[in-house]
C-alpha cells in the first residue's frame, strides 16, 4: 500500500488533501482512483488509513477511515553527524540510514573534508537530501522523516554535540573504548525512550589528532568500530545498526 508524508495542515481527523509531486504519484503513475486506500502521516504523530475520493486538478483528496498505531520508530534517537563526504556519497548514508532508523542527520566540514563547499549550492543540495530521507521513510514504513540539517562548521557541531546526552567520535586509531561499551553505559545512564545519541563521522582522509583532542574536550567519546578500517559512508550504517541492536531494536 503506498505511502505518504503530508503537512500536518492537510492531514485533519477526517480528511487527507495530498498535493505537488505527491499527488503527481499517485495520479500520473500509480494510476490511482477512487476508493482506493492510501496511508498519509504528518510525521508529527498522526498516521492515518484514507480512502480516496476524489483525483481532480493535481489534488487527492481521500476520507479518513482509521487512525493508524505508531510503531516503526526507534525508541532511541541516533543522530549521525558526518563530515561532507565526495560526490553522492551523502545520499547514500542518509537513504541507508533512514531505512535502518536513524532520526537525524548531521552533515559538517572538518580539517581533511574534501569537497569544496558553496553554501549557494548546498541549499540546493539540502532540499534534495531531505527528499531523500522523506522516499526513504515512506519505502521504510517509517512514522517519521528524519531532520536533515544544513551543513555545520566543525565547531558549531561539537556545539551541537551538547544536545545530545552522549556523542561517540568514531575514530580508527586505538585510542578509545569499542563503540558497544559506549552504547551499554549510555543505556544504562538514561531510559531507552529519552536517549539521544550521537554518531560522528569522519571524511576520507579521517579526523587529525587536534580534531580528536577538541572532541574529547567537548564532552564526546572517542570509540572504534573494530579492526577494519571502513568507508567513510559505510561507517554511519555500521555504527547506527549496532547502537539499534544494542539497544534491542533489531533483535538484541
Amino acid at each position: 500500500m503506498q505511502r505518504y508524508f503530508i503537512p500536518a495542515g492537510q492531514l485533519t481527523d477526517t480528511e487527507a488533501t495530498i498535493t505537488g509531486e505527491d499527488a503527481h504519484h499517485l495520479i500520473k503513475v500509480m494510476r490511482a482512483r477512487a476508493g482506493e486506500t492510501i496511508i498519509c502521516s504528518d510525521g508529527e504523530g498522526r498516521e492515518v488509513l484514507a480512502e480516496i475520493l476524489t483525483t481532480d486538478s493535481g489534488t487527492v483528496r481521500a476520507k479518513v477511515i482509521e487512525h493508524l498505531p505508531l510503531h516503526a520508530e526507534p525508541a532511541v534517537q541516533v543522530w549521525i553527524a558526518q563530515s561532507l563526504p565526495k560526490g553522492d556519497k551523502l545520499e547514500t548514508v542518509i537513504q541507508k540510514g533512514t531505512e535502518i532508523g536513524a532520526s537525524r542527520f548531521i552533515p559538517f566540514l572538518s580539517a581533511r573534508t574534501i569537497v569544496q563547499y558553496d553554501e549557494r549550492k548546498e541549499a540546493k543540495r539540502v532540499d534534495r537530501w531531505r527528499k531523500i530521507a522523506k522516499e526513504a521513510a515512506e519505502q521504510a514504513h517509517r512514522n517519521k522523516v528524519p531532520q536533515i540539517d544544513s551543513p555545520l562548521a566543525w565547531k558549531k557541531l561539537l556545539q551541537a554535540a551538547n544536545e545530545a546526552d552522549a556523542a561517540f567520535f568514531c575514530y580508527e586509531k586505538p585510542s578509545g573504548s569499542q563503540l558497544r561499551t559506549a552504547i551499554r553505559e549510555a543505556l544504562e545512564q538514561a531510559p531507552r525512550d529519552k536517549l539521544k545519541l550521537m554518531l560522528i563521522i569522519g571524511p576520507e582522509g579521517g579526523f587529525t589528532e587536534q580534531e580528536l583532542q577538541e572532541a574529547e574536550a567537548a564532552g564526546c567519546r572517542a570509540v572504534s568500530l573494530g579492526a577494519r578500517i571502513l568507508r567513510t559512508e559505510t561507517a554511519g550504517m555500521v555504527g547506527l545498526t549496532c547502537i539499534l541492536y544494542e539497544s534491542g531494536e533489531m533483535g538484541g
